[in-house]
């Protein structure tokens, strides 16, 4: 090949070379332009999962669809659950449907339109349905409980759902008529648009990313709009149900519980004894017990104990227990019918002795039962609402004990019962492998806190219960090892102990309480002291974190000690 022919050669591919990159260099603008510029005009529908009555909640789908139109709209019990109330429960034993609020419970059974309302029949215009093994409620009771509102959209049978109390911020598409902007799928003009909105749509916004707005249309289609193409317009708000103030809202808002309970076994305590508490603005005696799997309740109740603290100015809060019995727990607490039955005949009990509160001490409990228990209060509030009764529940501390802790949902209890009283007691057992306080400062207040910052409960709702007793523990050498045994005393005992053996009790700064040790018939003898000390530190815990008060297990351990240190909760 001659030198020209190659020079020609050369030249002829340079230029090919630079034909293909220039074409590269336009498809690569014209891509960019498309993808990075241009907005992306591809449409797509939303994914409503096949359902042809989809559920909104904030613009959020619920994973199941309602049935039903008009005032015959039904709702799922998940789409209940997670839209409206997670404690409406639904018994498929009995089939049924329990809904519970502050000041109302109700109870109705699928295919029946006869109900309970506050243990008063009803009659409802549409049953509940259960199809596909799905229970399914009418719209009406749910919007009368809950104070519910909802938008149906007649084309896409879309429901839009909003609870009381929800507030909306609503909107409307810029532009004419005839003018179209995009609802996109993300907030970006390269995602997918869901729908065309001519000027003058109506929009609910839900929230907002940077410059777009998350916003729904009427029909159910929710997606991204840019803030520029919305103007905003009113906020409107669902009105919440209409709530009387509580007894304990009228009552005690302001003016700390200094309980004392009256523990009563086969003899039923002297009256008299109401005029030893100095101080104390309830008792709270264990007269009552469900003593059965139907729930059955046992009394133990005296007039004369009532009209006495009456006569004194202190409240009367009968305790009800479970007879610390985990069987019969588990079958009263299992179903409606068993809750109501213990709650119906506890209700008459305080109607019948003229009481002014409920206090729950529910223990030695399965773990698995614990829903039941927080539902049995939920249950129970309401109708002793109703009554004017106070509803106080009783929690130990925080711990990984199966029976005695875990069961129990303490955030579940601080939003339904006036009071949440924690036993802060039984730091070391009777049965302790190792000797030690009943319980310390820093364990108490550790409790405390925990409740407080673990489970949100108000402090205002929270009673810390201190104990008027310790106990004498007893450590014993046998075959090289320290056996340790207890028992439990009361302040009087504790003191006489002192001055007959002559003791000097040693302040530990550390758990904030007294204590003494002496050995007697060889054996050494340990008593972390409960006294006025310990008992005005725990007060002043109490005052510090701005709890609801105080409460004392249990009179009879007491001193007048005890009644004039704790009478300090009231003080400023």
């Amino acid at each position: 090949m001659t030198r020209n022919r190659k020079r020609k050669h050369r030249s002829s591919a340079k230029r090919r070379f630079s034909i293909l990159l220039g074409l590269c260099l336009v498809a690569a603008g014209a891509y960019f332009t498309v993808t990075e510029i241009l907005p992306n005009p591809l449409h797509e529908k939303p994914d409503w999962k096949g359902m042809d009555k989809p559920v909104f909640v904030k613009g959020k789908l619920l994973d199941q669809s309602a049935d039903g139109s008009g005032e015959q709209l039904r709702l799922p019990l998940q789409v209940l659950q997670e839209g409206i109330d997670p404690n409406i429960r639904y018994e498929k034993g009995t089939q049924s449907i329990i809904l519970t609020t502050p000041v109302q419970v109700m109870h109705l059974q699928t295919g029946e339109t006869k109900a309970q309302l506050n243990n008063k029949q009803i009659q409802l215009r549409f049953a509940p349905e259960e199809k596909n093994g799905v229970p399914y409620m009418p719209i009406q009771p749910l919007k009368e409980l809950y104070g519910i509102t909802f938008h149906e959209d007649p084309n896409t049978g879309a429901i839009l759902l909003m609870r009381a109390g929800d507030t909306v911020q609503m909107g409307e598409v810029v532009g004419e008529p005839d003018s179209k902007t995009a609802l996109r799928k993300g907030p970006s003009k390269h995602e997918r648009i869901l729908a065309d909105m001519p000027g003058g749509t109506s929009l609910r916004i839900w929230g907002s990313d940077d410059s777009w707005y998350f916003a729904q249309m009427d029909n159910g289609y929710a997606g991204y709009v840019p803030k520029t193409k919305v103007t905003l317009g009113e906020k409107k708000t669902v009105p919440d149900v209409p709530q009387p103030p509580t007894q304990a809202e009228r009552s005690w808002q302001g003016k700390p519980v200094n309980l004392a309970w009256e523990a009563v076994y086969k003899k039923k305590p002297d009256p008299s004894v109401i005029d030893q508490l100095s101080g104390v603005n309830v008792v709270s005696p264990t007269w009552f017990s469900i003593i059965d799997k139907e729930g059955n309740v046992r009394s133990k109740a005296d007039t004369a104990y009532v009209e006495k603290a009456h006569e004194q100015g202190i409240d009367v809060w009968g305790l009800l227990d479970n007879s610390f019995d985990p069987d019969i727990t588990s079958s009263a607490m299992a179903t409606y019918e068993t809750r109501l039955n213990a709650i119906n005949q506890t209700i008459q009990f305080a109607k019948m002795y003229h009481l002014d509160g409920i206090n729950l001490d529910f223990e030695n409990v399965k773990t698995k039962d614990g829903e039941n228990v927080s539902q049995f209060v939920r249950e129970l509030k309401p109708l002793a609402r109703a009554m004017g009764l106070i509803v106080s529940v009783d929690v130990t501390p925080k711990s990984g004990s199966e029976m005695w802790s875990r069961f129990l949902d303490r955030r579940s209890l601080g939003e339904t019962a006036d009071f949440v009283v924690l036993m802060a007691y039984d730091e070391h057992w009777a049965s302790s492998p190792k000797a030690g306080s009943v319980s310390s400062l820093p364990w108490a207040e550790d409790a405390v806190r925990k409740i407080l910052e673990e489970d949100d409960v108000p402090p205002e709702k929270l009673i810390l219960a201190v104990p008027l007793y310790t106990r004498i523990w007893s450590e014993e050498i046998k075959d090289g090892k320290t056996k340790v045994s207890s028992k439990a005393v009361g302040m009087k005992t504790v003191k006489d102990i002192i001055a007959e053996k002559k003791l000097k009790p040693q302040y530990l700064d550390d758990i904030k309480q007294n204590y003494v040790e002496y050995t007697e018939d060889g054996v050494l003898k340990k008593i972390w002291i409960e006294d006025k000390t310990s008992l005005a530190e725990r007060v002043k815990l109490a005052k510090e974190l701005e709890l609801g008060g105080v409460a004392a297990w249990t009179r009879s351990f007491g001193t007048q000690d005890a009644w004039e240190v704790l009478k300090d909760i009231s003080s400023k």
